[in-house]
């Protein structure tokens, strides 16, 4: 496949200009301004203005009034985070960073062609990444700082809506909102044992010095952090699933490893690096169990008897969510799914699992589907569901009473840019800028700017 035509996501478009070759700086580059004692040179504006021209980005005024003054507002934030002593964790930085190479390298056909199109080695590409990535992390953890007191009251919530132009309250897209039951297939019991001897094998190299833990990580383990050699990063017991946390926050001896793990992602086994105050770094490989396609098979047959039953009014569907499904986030919910980005039980169909999407988007309020079988992304395994449409919501203009959540997050958000922008321009006026000539006859969003140098 020849790289020059291939087509490729939006969202890896969106990526790949992200980190787009730098334009080479002039031997003599012209600084176009000074935030503190750090340059912004006019090539840096060059080099975003050509990323987002292949984007498609809006830029939303004259690029070289809008784009250095979003270079300079991010100096400020990491100035801040300086100050802060707040530092991205490197483990997780990593872990993202490997995600975006693979891909690439996915979409792309092979780490080769990676290097072809971005014109530069892997490991440059990936230090490059790292660097935004690590930006990223700081500036988001310094903003969170500063708006973490924004809570909205009922009140609050009214008084802003009521406020709010006629032309400003926006339309909500057609929303569903459903009921699922899942069930894991079963797993054989070969397979369970296949998997908890060869953790055993691993965990005694280790223990006998035959290799290094995290190697057998980067060559074995099925969880994102194999590319770290299984390395997770300093966290507190209430960052992961209780049985990982008990063994992980009792180990003592950094050159042993612990007994087999069994959560509901498959089985680990863990090694101490560092125990840091209440949080704790380790690493751990992951094996999660296979399932043959005879198991599958047999589940659908199971959740479709299940669902006979439901249609021919023997058990209603709620009961059966929660004494049938395996699905811990649905099952005490009458097996109702909730939006985790809106907080409520409305979903636009693109936030739906698109195996739950394609089943209700031919459906009517009361419909169960048949049994199917799905990826359940959180634990990278297949599952067997069904799902019942309870509600199908047509596309209208936003009202207090049936979209009171977004509109709190409309609120919320609001709030946290007025507190940001204030941040800003106090920012702005303690500190040193200097905008240079021909590069000053700007509106900026931000007010201080040109009335500097200070």
């Amino acid at each position: 496949m020849k790289i020059r035509n291939l087509i490729l996501p939006a969202a890896v478009m969106a990526a790949i200009c992200a980190i787009a070759a730098p334009i080479k700086k002039n031997v003599v580059d012209e600084v176009a301004w000074v935030v503190g004692d750090e340059p912004i040179y006019r090539s840096d504006i060059e080099e975003q203005y050509m990323q987002a021209r292949q984007e498609g980005a809006t830029i939303g005024g004259d690029p070289y009034c809008v784009i250095p003054e979003r270079i300079a507002v991010e100096k400020l934030f990491l100035h801040q985070a300086k100050l802060d002593t707040i530092v991205a964790p490197e483990a997780q930085v990593a872990a993202g960073v490997d995600k975006r190479l693979n891909y690439f390298i996915a979409n792309l056909g092979s780490k080769e062609k990676v290097e072809e199109y971005f014109r530069k080695p892997l490991p440059a590409l990936r230090e490059q990444l790292m660097d935004m990535m690590r930006n990223g992390y700081v500036v988001e953890q310094v903003q969170s700082s500063l708006t973490k007191d924004v809570k909205a009251t009922p009140n609050d919530v009214r008084k802003y809506f009521s406020a709010l132009p006629s032309d400003s309250v926006p339309y909500v897209p057609m929303q569903v909102e459903a009921q699922v039951i899942m069930i894991n297939p079963r797993i054989p019991e070969q397979e369970i044992e296949d998997v908890k001897a060869r953790l055993r094998d691993y965990a005694d190299r280790v223990n006998r010095g035959e290799m290094p833990f995290s190697t057998l990580a980067i060559m074995y383990s099925e969880d994102g952090s194999a590319m770290q050699g299984g390395e997770l990063g300093f966290h507190g017991r209430a960052d992961w699933v209780p049985e990982f946390s008990q063994v992980a926050f009792n180990l003592s001896d950094p050159n042993r490893v612990s007994r087999i793990v069994e959560t509901e992602y498959g089985y680990h086994i863990i090694q101490l690096i560092e125990k840091r105050g209440e949080q704790v770094n380790v690493r751990h490989i992951l094996l999660t169990p296979k399932v043959n396609n005879k198991d599958l098979a047999d589940g659908v047959v199971k959740l479709d008897s299940l669902r006979k039953e439901i249609v021919a009014g023997k058990i209603p569907f709620n009961e059966a969510a929660q004494w049938v499904s395996q699905d811990k986030d649905t099952k005490n919910n009458n097996g109702v799914m909730m939006n985790q980005k809106t907080g409520s039980s409305r979903f636009e169909m693109q936030d739906l699992p698109p195996e739950i999407a394609r089943r209700v988007e031919l459906m009517q309020p009361g419909d169960i589907s048949e049994a199917f079988i799905m990826k359940d992304q959180r634990k990278n395994r297949d599952v067997i569901a069904i799902v019942r449409l309870m509600d199908r919501i047509p596309g209208h203009k936003a009202t207090l009473s049936d979209d009171y959540n977004m509109i709190k997050q409309m609120y919320e958000q609001n709030a946290k840019q007025k507190i940001i922008k204030e941040w800003v321009e106090k920012k702005i006026g303690d500190t040193y800028t200097r905008i240079s000539e021909g590069w000053d006859a700007c509106e900026f969003e931000y007010r201080g700017w040109n009335s500097q140098s200070h």
